[in-house]
């Protein structure tokens, strides 16, 4: 019953905030403040349903966490998109043709804030941290994150790989994170920077949707395998790599931290640690 209670609630918050940034329509400065709001408002009902539904102070969105734990997690999420681009780049499957627009990727912000919250905490703060508590840290994992990624197969240009490929690089890898930091502000901070870069500065499709131009004009071309095709830079092959080593760099540092947790019956569940 409280993880039903807990999706209602978000659901509804994220999905009426959501409709009133798409209703914006891009437009610069409704779209930037509709979504840090719809971002604001959906942190603020988790955190209430939280203490109501748990008889607890929710710490793993603790407003002292969150600048550096945030900031950590986007600077994590541009590198590795970065770090993915230049590859594709270097065989010559993404190109700069000059300048974008600053309003575009300013209005890509908003949204992108208000996506990587609301699936965060949907995800990884209600759905991975309940069946956590019952089915284990692995368990929770492997079935959350292939729920994300089904949630993905029906936008724009998707298939079945481009669904695994977000499951494994998104899905298990945010887990991943929040396995091993316990706040939801890293993986948040992740998420973001790594959408943002995608839309916002190189201006990819972003899981299969394209979003506005960003603050370069650039393309993708060449095999799906190297570039993502139509879907983006998320069904490439660099991305997928790249998603499987940070989850592996996290899940080792969530073993290192003793914060992986065993199915119940088996042991003391871990402690909660603030990143």
């Amino acid at each position: 019953m409280r993880i039903l209670k807990q999706l209602v609630l978000v659901v509804v918050v994220s999905v009426a905030g959501s409709a009133a940034v798409q209703a914006a329509g891009l437009n610069t400065p409704l779209t930037f403040v509709l979504g840090l709001a719809t971002a604001a408002l959906t942190l603020a009902a988790y955190a209430w349903v939280v203490r109501r539904t748990e008889r607890r102070e929710p710490t793993e969105v603790a407003l002292k966490n969150a600048p550096a734990s945030l900031g950590r997690g986007v600077l994590i999420g541009l590198g590795m998109f970065v770090a993915v681009v230049v590859n594709i780049a270097f065989l010559g499957g993404y190109e700069v043709r000059g300048w974008g627009s600053a309003g575009g990727a300013i209005a890509f912000f908003g949204f992108t804030a208000a996506a990587a919250v609301t699936e965060e905490v949907l995800f990884r703060g209600v759905l991975f941290r309940v069946v956590e508590e019952r089915l284990g840290t692995w368990i929770s994992l492997t079935l959350t994150g292939l729920l994300f990624g089904l949630a993905h197969v029906f936008n724009p240009n998707a298939t079945l790989w481009s669904a695994l490929a977000i499951a494994v690089e998104a899905g298990f890898m945010l887990a991943a994170v929040y396995a091993a930091t316990r706040n939801l502000w890293v993986p948040i901070g992740v998420h973001f920077g790594w959408n943002f870069a995608q839309g916002g500065i190189f201006s990819t499709s972003v899981s299969g949707q394209d979003a506005p131009q960003g603050l370069l004009d650039g393309v993708t071309s060449g095999p799906a395998l190297v570039s993502g095709g139509e879907f983006g830079p998320e069904a490439s092959l660099y991305s997928l790599l790249a998603g499987v080593v940070v989850t592996v760099v996290f899940l080792w540092l969530a073993k290192r931290r003793g914060t992986i947790v065993p199915r119940r019956g088996r042991s003391a569940p871990a402690a909660t640690l603030a990143a």
